[in-house]
């Protein structure tokens, strides 16, 4: 073989290692890689694997191990193919539910005898499990033959109980999914420690139940104040739109807090004037359709993106997040016209830019018509995160059921959890509390409750419940 012959083979092996989930100078390089099931072909041959182990060999069926899953147009497979071709094992995953959740399971994992001991089933189960997070799956599923529990227990599941099928012993197992923590982590995990020195101010943080709240009620008046900043990066690569939402969440949090915005006040800082001509044009246009007018502001040219406004508005009766107890009843009340932002998909969901003016009134009122013992905005922490920092600033922990959840048609349900979702509000209420008339294309729903037990839960059409979040989200504590 040729020099540039080896360097080739060399590679290869490396990019198949990788695909393996292995390191190639820590074991000989795999002589598979790891893909989905792209051709008629490769999904005959993974039926056949299929049928002689656990037909043939094992006996689990008589005649066919086929099941609704494999109809089912959602379900994908993923096969371990050879260099040459060969497929030599096979995994599927499915969602549980239909509509889709985001409870997958995975199942009919198989690998030919003649690759067994070649670390293609560890393999297969590593790549199932990225498949679902990228997926944005919540809950990953698997029922396996009990001798093959201490393989997924070295892999990292979770056992979950026991069980028979078709008369054989099987492990319920669980792969741990953590991005609901992750996100609730990276966006508001250091808030406690990060603004402890403000506390040592007298007033600091806000009056006594408002610590960590939306906006903040000015002491001695009827007026709330919030202050919302926009990602730098967004500002830059999105201007107008990102002059858009800082009116959106600024006026989001007012609406939280049963407030009628007032006025605004922006700090913009940008390397170009065509870049500040952007930011202040998106600025310039959601300031004349949510009828709020820029009272005043600084402006900076020459510098780094970078823009932040302040909100005022009235009420006299603010509404805390911290307002919440045991017991109460958690309404998610959402805009579900739209769709995701060019761009942002599976992060932002637009539905502001389609409303008419009147219709984002109507919408900034909202809360304030429910007038719920507790209500907060959901924020870049998902819908997961936002109930967490209600739930802490109530002194409680939360449960969502994730069936009832109001959620648009074109969001998965791992997605819509975790984005920033235009217009969502959360409130906590008696469970006696009237359904809230809303405009056409927002819908509300009772979707979960505040409980002792601290932390965020997922109820599962099943009963299961899930952490979603382990313990408080912002570390500020109860309000």
């Amino acid at each position: 073989m040729t020099k540039t012959g080896v360097v080739q083979q060399h590679r290869r092996r490396q990019e198949l290692s990788i695909l393996a989930g292995v390191r190639a100078h820590a074991v000989p390089a795999p002589e598979f890689l790891i893909r989905r099931a792209e051709t008629a072909a490769d999904s005959a041959a993974y039926l056949r694997l299929r049928h002689d182990a656990f037909v043939v060999e094992q006996h689990l069926f008589a005649g066919s191990d086929a099941d609704d899953a494999d109809d089912d147009p959602r379900t994908v497979v993923l096969v371990a193919v050879a260099a040459d071709g060969t497929v030599l094992g096979g995994v599927r995953l499915a969602p549980r539910c239909e509509p889709d959740l985001g409870w997958w399971t995975g199942s009919r994992l198989v690998t030919g005898a003649a690759a067994r001991s070649s670390g293609v089933g560890p393999a297969l189960v590593r790549a199932a499990c990225a498949h679902a997070e990228s997926a944005g799956v919540l809950r990953f599923d698997a029922t396996v033959q009990r001798r093959y529990g201490a393989m997924f227990d070295s892999l990292g599941w979770e056992h979950h109980g026991d069980c028979l099928v078709a008369g054989h012993p099987h492990a319920l197992m669980r792969w741990p999914l953590h991005q609901t923590q992750r996100l609730a982590d990276a966006t508001k995990s250091f808030l406690g420690d990060a603004l402890a020195p403000l506390r040592l101010v007298p007033g600091g943080l806000g009056p006594a139940g408002f610590v960590g709240d939306d906006g903040v009620p000015l002491p001695d008046s009827d007026l709330v104040a919030a202050c919302d900043a926009i990602i730098p990066s967004m500002v830059e690569r999105d201007p107008e739109w990102a002059g858009w939402c800082s009116v959106l969440v600024n006026v989001n949090d007012l609406t939280a807090m049963g407030a009628a915005p007032t006025g605004l006040l922006d700090a913009i800082g940008a390397p170009t004037r065509s870049l500040l001509t952007r930011i202040v044009r998106g600025i310039a246009n959601a300031s004349q359709a949510w009828r709020v007018p820029v009272l005043g502001g600084h402006t900076q040219l020459g510098v780094p993106a970078s823009l932040a406004v302040t909100a005022f508005g009235r009420t006299p009766r603010p509404i805390r997040a911290g307002g919440g107890s045991a017991g109460d009843t958690l309404r998610l009340t959402a805009d579900l016209i739209g769709d995701w932002r060019p761009g942002q998909y599976g992060r932002q969901w637009d539905s502001s830019s389609r409303r008419s003016a009147d219709d984002l009134a109507e919408l900034s009122t909202l809360v304030a018509r429910m007038s719920p013992r507790a209500a907060k905005d959901v924020s870049m922490a998902g819908v997961v995160g936002t109930v967490g920092m209600l739930a802490e600033a109530s002194g409680t922990g939360a449960e969502l059921d994730v069936a009832r959840i109001p959620r648009p048609a074109a969001a998965d349900m791992g997605a819509w959890l975790t984005c920033f979702p235009g217009y969502a509000m959360l409130t906590a209420d008696d469970a006696e509390a009237p359904t809230p008339m809303v405009p056409p294309g927002v819908v509300t729903g009772s979707c979960g409750l505040l409980t002792i037990d601290r932390g965020v839960r997922l109820r599962w059409p099943d009963g299961v419940t899930t952490t979603a979040v382990a313990s408080g989200v912002t570390g500020l504590g109860r309000a």
